[in-house]
Formats: structure tokens, sequence, C-alpha cells
């Protein structure tokens, strides 16, 4: 017979036990990126703006009683390595995979993810994509782990070949970029775009180089000073870009640059006053535009890390993930992702969609150009530079979307 006191000390542990402090856990995102090498920098913006996120979440308990945590792996851009860092990973209970850097790896993480989730059922692993775009993630090579929380390329491009099409300069192209799987699906979008838009312009040139390993970009450089062009067109990113912008400059290159990513770490560096007026981007956001885009967030982040804040994917997916959480009463990755299928918040952005059928991310497009501080349209520079981005056209979420091919097979559990 149980005395009082087993009595007591029973109640105390059931009471323990459903406890909100006892069912709270940690959910653990692992981040696989370039932590060393050429794209490090890059890496480590990123690494940080998640766990920035991730603290913001947690001070304001998104997740409700449950917290996030996010921790790097260095992948140092390779898929293979890649690879062998999600088993590890996933040997070490994680269940949140982050990546975006390279469409090479993200492929590479989602056949190997999938494959994984069909062959150990109640250890799903879910694939959080905040930046690697080629758009046959979430086209023919789809999937209902995979969550992508960037526009595409051919978003992207849609946007900015619609804006470059009215431009009275526009004559000769160069396109040049990455000889991987994004690379090459920028070169195909820009041909077929601007050829419906605009067949009178030429594309004079279409260079496609490895990625990570070119020092000097002034062959490159002087092959487009050669063909004639006005205009150059490039999905390079990180080191590459900020390389090629430097021998542009280094040559005294006049030619106009149309860019996804020169927001990351290193080309505002190398774009300089230099690049005034010439240089122009497309992006999911822009933290200079108007008021309530982040700019607390904005601030914060460069007084703790003397830094930009611009992988803004990253407030959107924890801020998702962690609704999802709260709503559902759980951290299990499959019923976790059943609710960010479809899913509405407001971002920084504005309100944005995880579109059921594919799981991209629907949200505005901003086409932005290289322009001094002034305080009103620039108020934020990049890397010191006493320059920022200003945004020419803001493109609505119904115009930036695009049709999808993805026919998802959806695991029960939702």
């Amino acid at each position: 017979m149980l005395t009082i006191r087993a009595y007591a000390a029973a109640a105390g542990l059931i009471a323990a036990l459903a406890s909100p402090a006892a069912l709270a856990e940690q959910v653990r995102i692992a981040f696989i990126e370039s932590l060393s090498g050429p794209f490090a920098p890059v890496g480590h913006n990123l690494l940080r703006s998640w766990q920035s996120m991730a603290a913001l979440a947690n001070s304001e308990k998104w997740a409700g009683k449950h917290t996030l945590e996010v921790v790097g792996f260095d992948s140092k851009g390779s898929p293979q390595e890649s690879l062998n860092l999600l088993r590890s990973a996933i040997d070490q209970g994680y269940r949140y995979i982050s990546q975006g850097s390279s469409s090479g790896v993200g492929l590479a993480l989602m056949d190997a993810i999938d494959k994984h989730n069909q062959r150990h059922p109640g250890k799903e692993v879910v694939y959080l994509n905040y930046g690697a775009s080629d758009p046959d993630m979430t086209n023919s090579r789809c999937s209902f782990w995979h969550f992508r929380f960037d526009a595409n390329s051919d978003m992207k491009l849609e946007a900015l070949t619609s804006y470059m099409a009215a431009k009275k300069d526009l004559h000769k192209v160069y396109i040049i970029g990455q000889n991987y799987s994004f690379g090459h699906q920028v070169s195909r979008a820009v041909r077929e775009y601007l050829g419906r838009k605009r067949p009178d312009v030429q594309i004079v040139g279409d260079d496609l180089h490895p990625i990570g390993q070119v020092k000097d970009f002034a062959p490159y450089v002087a092959k487009i000073k050669a063909s004639g062009a006005d205009t150059v067109i490039t999905g390079n990113w990180g080191a590459d870009l900020a390389l090629l912008v430097k021998a542009g400059k280094d040559a005294d290159l006049q030619a106009n640059f149309y860019t996804l990513y020169a927001g990351t770490t290193g080309v505002a560096t190398a774009i300089g006053a230099a690049g005034a007026g010439r240089m122009r981007t497309v992006a999911y956001w822009n933290s200079n535009d108007g008021a309530g885009t982040g700019a607390g967030i904005v601030a914060a982040f460069d007084k703790k890390y003397d830094d930009d804040f611009y992988g803004m994917a990253t407030y959107t997916a924890a801020a998702m993930l962690a609704k999802a959480i709260r709503e559902g009463g759980s951290t299990d990755p499959v019923k976790v992702a059943h609710r960010m299928s479809g899913m509405k918040i407001m971002s920084l952005n504005g309100e944005v969609e995880m579109r059921r059928t594919d799981h991209q991310l629907q949200q505005p497009l901003y086409v932005m150009s290289w322009a001094r501080v002034d305080g009103k349209q620039v108020r934020f520079d990049r890397e010191n530079t006493g320059y920022g981005w200003k945004t020419e056209k803001k493109i609505d979420t119904y115009v930036a979307s695009q049709p999808t091919s993805c026919h998802m097979k959806r695991p029960d559990g939702g």
C-alpha cells in the first residue's frame, strides 16, 4: 500500500511531467553552409541572421513554450560534404535543416532528405531553403519536405527583364554566370524572357565559369568589352560577383549591371561609388523601402555584428516554422510541414504565402538601384560605403507569381 508520502511524491512527479516547462522542447535547426573558403563571409552572415531570428523568436515566444536553436555546419561549398553533414546532423537528432547558398547543394539535399524520409518513417526531416533558387526545386523536382522562402530565379528574372524591357539604352546584353544548375537556369531564362519582351536586343555573349574558383575576372571582362555589350546580366553571388564587379571597375567597363544577388557580402565594397546609377538588383525585400520593413532588426544586427542584415528569408522561415509549432502544439516535422503548407503570415515585406501546390513562397519583388544614402529613399547603406539600395519598382505578389508544374506527393499525418 502506498503511503501518503508516496502518493504525494507520485502526484508531484505526474504534475512535473505534465507541466508546460517539462513539455517545452528546443527545436534544433542544422545550418549547412560554406563557413570556410571563398563564400565563407556569406555563410557566416546568414548563420548570424538565422541565429538572430531564432533569438528574436524565443524572446517573443513565437513558438509558444518551445524554442529554436540554430547550429552551423561547414559544408565548404561541397554537395558531397553537405550530404555527409546531413547524415551527421540526422544522427545527432536534428529534424530541421536550413541551407540556401547553392542550388547544386540544395538539389542534393532534397534528394537525400526525400530518400531518408521514405526509409525512416517517424524520423522525418524538413528542409528550410532560404536562398537556393533553381526553379526545378519547386517544379519538376518539388518535394513536400522542401520549403523555399526565397523567390526562384524565374520569378526574379521575369521581374528584372520586365523592368529592363523599358530601357532605351538596352541593345546588347552579355550573360555571365557560375557553371552549375542555377547559372544554367539564369542563362536560359534571360534568353527566353528578353527574347519575348525585347526581340531587338542582341545577346552578344554567354559565359559560364567555375564556381568559387576564378580569382581574376579580367579575361572575362575583356571579352565583355570586346563584345560591345552595354548591359551585363549575372546570377553571380558572393565572392564571384564581388571579383567580377572589381574587374569591371578596374577595366573601366561602362556597361550597366543587372544582378540577382548584389546584396550578398563583399559586393557593396566592390561596387563603391563607381556603381551609382549603373548597378541594379532584384530581391524579395528592401530595408530602405518605407516604414515597417524591419528597420529595428537591421539596426540591431549592424550594431551587434558590424554587418548588414540582408537574408530576410531567415525571418520569414523562423516566423513560419514557429507559428506552425505553436498553432499545432507539436514539434513533429510531419505535422509542422503540413501546417506550413499553405500558411500565410505577415513578414517584413508584407503578407506572404507558402503556396500549398509547390512550397514556393509567394511574395513581392523589388527592382533596386545603387544610390548614395540620402536619409529618405536610402536610409541604410551597405558595408559602410555610404551607398545602398533604392527601390525603382515594386512588383506585387500576384504579378511576381509564376505557375508551377509540381505534382507533390503528400504524406499522411496532416
